[in-house]
């Protein structure tokens, strides 16, 4: 009799912590994402080659201290891959467009970036839109 009084207290103590394990689940919720961060998304992944003031020295890139709205291969010393010379643009969506696959927008364009991942590119360029 003691066995199966043990086997009842093992059975009975399983159901006990998996149902305490269950609701200790549900009442933890997980944290929220956080929001994608513009200025460090632009730090982790343009800054290397890009600036965002017209005061540091043109890196690999030219600067895109207000690129909204400027004609594109315009920044003064950087000299720019032959496709921009025909290039008239940069605005939000051509810049999204840019950012997925540059050669695709300005074929022979020397950027190697790319981003593939729609909200990574939204925050980055909702950033730069901010730079005034």
């Amino acid at each position: 009799m003691t066995g199966l009084r043990a086997l009842q207290a093992i059975g009975f103590g399983c159901c006990g912590a998996m149902m305490i394990a269950r609701i200790a689940g549900a009442q933890m919720p997980l944290p929220a994402a956080k929001p994608l961060d513009g200025p460090t998304l632009f730090k982790q992944q343009c800054a290397t080659c890009h600036t965002t003031n017209l005061t540091d020295p043109v890196r690999q890139g030219p600067s895109l201290f207000k690129i909204i709205g400027r004609k594109a291969g315009t920044a003064d010393g950087y000299h720019y891959s032959p496709g921009f010379t025909t290039a008239d643009f940069w605005d939000e969506t051509r810049l999204d467009a840019w950012l997925t696959n540059p050669q695709a927008v300005i074929p022979g364009a020397v950027m190697s970036y790319r981003q593939a991942k729609p909200e990574t590119r939204t925050a980055v360029i909702a950033y730069l839109k901010e730079l005034k």
